[in-house]
């Protein structure tokens, strides 16, 4: 056993077209510079293909109407306004089905690995479309490849399923398809919704009456910083998933809440996003048996921010990660060069420190980040049995 990623070229085909902000180029570039750094040839990671998910695993999360839709939309190019696919956000694009298939695949297959033990770790990058609903498509996404491993996970074997979700955006899909299933437990930490897409995830939204507590949301203030973010998720992570006991962590890594990022408004550094990295892969190990898959997201700086994060996610799943000092390949920054006449960053840091000041060693409540927190502890720790003032 070891480490897993799931990558095939064709993943790229998932394409919404020029000036689209899920450029396909971000996945070309990260995988470029896995190359360049040597991680693909680690020998505790193996690279595997991704597959077409089967109709009857999409419909573990999709209604057979909206599959049909999507199939027919890739057959006749036509929009489909009633299922959210052909606006702006999510233009219909040759292999519509085909493509969304297979990133949802391709996460399914990680997941598989790592449930059967075939693997101990595994990434999905162009994974993470946590925004598909089970009826329509929704902010660039059309299949929502989580829920449809979450609900494969569940449907051979798994008692209980954690989700951590570090997108900038609210991980409303994936909160919704199990909105009713206590036996997974949804974690969201996100930009306020008064201040972004979706518009939902506050923390009062905990679940339904069936499922009280399960869905947990931390609305972030804009620019909210490494030092608030990192002790938003450790706050909020740490404690539920340990007390929740999953057998398995699936976790979300979009790098949109970078500081440069063109579509949010969070202040994240690289280093901090590797530092969360670290921090679920020491969850995984210490609360579900170091069974745990992590896939990409959202992520729209697809030069200095996208591969850079990407790269820790992978060296970090795989059981290596990189000192953050590491150069950044030369040849890597000549290709970007040639491509775009971009300057590449020189190393794999933003020169920031990540020193953790955990929340429950003191709560101010003249912070907004420390209120946003209290805000979700307090709405959801009593339904664990914990102390939204204590560990």
């Amino acid at each position: 056993m070891g480490a897993l990623i799931v990558w095939s070229p064709e993943l790229v085909g998932y394409d919404f077209g020029a000036g689209h902000p899920m450029a396909p180029v971000r996945l070309v570039l990260t995988q470029e510079l896995l190359t360049a750094l040597g991680l693909l040839e680690l020998p505790d990671l193996e690279v595997a293909d991704a597959p077409l998910a089967e109709d009857a695993d999409l419909l573990r999360v999709h209604d057979a109407d909206y599959v049909q839709a999507v199939r027919r939309a890739e057959e006749d190019g036509q929009p489909r306004p009633e299922r959210g696919l052909g606006d702006e956000d999510t233009p219909v694009f040759g292999q519509v089905h085909t493509a969304s298939a297979r990133i949802a695949g391709a996460t399914l297959a990680a997941a598989k690995a790592v449930w059967t033990g075939a693997a101990d770790r595994a990434v999905s990058l162009a994974g993470g479309m946590h925004h598909a609903m089970p009826q329509r498509a929704s902010g660039f996404c059309v299949y929502n490849d989580i829920a449809v491993a979450i609900a494969w996970l569940l449907d051979n074997g798994a008692r209980r399923v954690a989700y951590v979700d570090l997108d900038a955006h609210h991980g409303d899909g994936v909160e919704r398809a199990f909105w009713d299933d206590d036996r997974v437990l949804t974690i969201s930490v996100h930009q306020h919704p008064g201040s972004l897409f979706p518009g939902t995830g506050y923390p009062q939204d905990i679940g339904s009456a069936a499922a009280r507590g399960s869905a947990v949301n931390v609305a972030l203030p804009p620019r909210t910083g490494d030092a608030g973010w990192l002790r938003a998720v450790e706050a909020l992570a740490v404690p539920l998933v340990s007390e929740h006991a999953p057998d398995i962590l699936i976790t979300q890594h979009g790098c949109d809440c970078h500081g440069t990022d063109p579509l949010a408004e969070l202040d994240v550094s690289v280093d901090a996003q590797r530092a969360a990295a670290v921090m679920m892969g020491a969850l995984a190990d210490r609360c579900a048996g170091g069974r745990w898959v992590a896939t990409g997201g959202g992520g729209y700086e697809v030069v200095g921010v996208v591969p850079r994060v990407w790269a820790h996610l992978v060296a970090v799943v795989a059981g290596h990660p990189l000192d953050p000092a590491t150069p950044v390949p030369d040849a890597w920054r000549s290709m970007i060069w040639d491509l775009t006449e971009v300057d590449a960053p020189q190393t794999m840091t933003d020169g920031r420190t990540t020193e953790l000041a955990r929340f429950a060693e003191g709560y101010n409540p003249d912070d907004e980040v420390d209120r946003a927190i209290m805000a979700t502890r307090q709405a959801v720790f009593p339904w664990h049995g914990l102390d939204p003032f204590l560990d």
